[in-house]
């Protein structure tokens, strides 16, 4: 197994958008849910949104309405993208494929 990569993490200001990538195998990808998590200082990981291998997505309340999650199966990559960001939303941002390929994570901060 090929360890996820994700990228697109940065600095943006609240009411902003910014989009973040995890890419891996396109064997790995197609065959299992791939899920984004996000873990802020002091808090305990959560679960933002996955997709499954056949498009089905869902999402935590928080974020419902503003985040969207896609696969894009040639590029070997899924995408979230992240609108109307709230300070809230600060936190390194996890790609999780199937039950425990982990990605290191990218940072996104949003600014008040």
């Amino acid at each position: 197994q090929v360890q996820p990569v994700e990228s697109g993490g940065g600095l943006v200001q609240a009411g902003g958008s910014l989009r973040i990538s995890c890419a891996a195998s396109g064997s790995i990808f197609r065959r299992n849910v791939v899920a984004w998590y996000r873990q802020a200082p002091g808090k305990q990981r959560e679960m933002v949104a996955d997709i499954t291998s056949g498009g089905s997505t869902s999402y935590a309340d928080s974020v419902k309405g503003r985040f969207t999650i896609s696969r894009d199966n040639a590029k070997n990559t899924v995408y979230l993208q992240m609108n109307s960001l709230k300070p809230e939303d600060t936190a390194i941002y996890y790609c999780k494929v199937g039950f425990g390929l982990w990605g290191q994570g990218t940072q996104v901060t949003v600014s008040s």
